[in-house]
């Protein structure tokens, strides 16, 4: 079942992280059919944890190094998802009980393309005005080592 569509409204033209955010669609859509069809929802579950682990991190680096503060709204978010992620694990193993994890698929479906619209779209923008690639590390116009930490999404509109 496809509650989620991969579509180039959801590309970032960034291919690391383009490629990242089409694999987590193709979890949440695996996640959403285990339940109908012969996987075990608890595997596809873990993969998608797995993966949503290393995808958050990748782009925590991106920020450290382009000079976010780590308290930043961007990483608040990250944070609170995987948090709900594991409680929602934690809740499949100790009460046998999967509803929790079959709603978080549709929830994640309708998460994933806000946040990458809003928060992605501002890290890759500002990743684009430091000059930073992120396969080297490299920036090429480092920010003032005086300047403040970004504490926000690291867009102008977010405060």
């Amino acid at each position: 079942m496809t509650i989620l569509e991969w579509s180039p409204a959801l590309a970032l033209h960034l291919p690391k992280l383009d490629a990242t955010h089409h694999e987590m669609v193709d979890l949440i859509n695996e996640l959403s059919a285990a339940f109908t069809d012969e996987q075990d929802p608890i595997l596809v579950y873990g993969r998608l944890l797995a993966h949503t682990e290393a995808h958050f991190s990748m782009e925590e680096g991106w920020m450290a190094a382009t000079g976010f503060a780590p308290e930043n709204c961007h990483s608040r978010q990250h944070a609170m998802v995987l948090d709900v992620m594991r409680q929602v694990l934690a809740h499949a193993h100790g009460q046998k009980d999967l509803e929790p994890m079959r709603n978080l698929a549709g929830e994640l479906a309708q998460w994933l393309p806000s946040h990458a619209e809003m928060m992605d779209a501002a890290l890759v923008f500002h990743m684009e005005q430091v000059g930073f690639d992120p396969v080297t590390g490299a920036i090429a116009k480092p920010l003032a080592e005086d300047a403040p930490a970004i504490s926000s999404c690291g867009s102008v509109s977010c405060g």
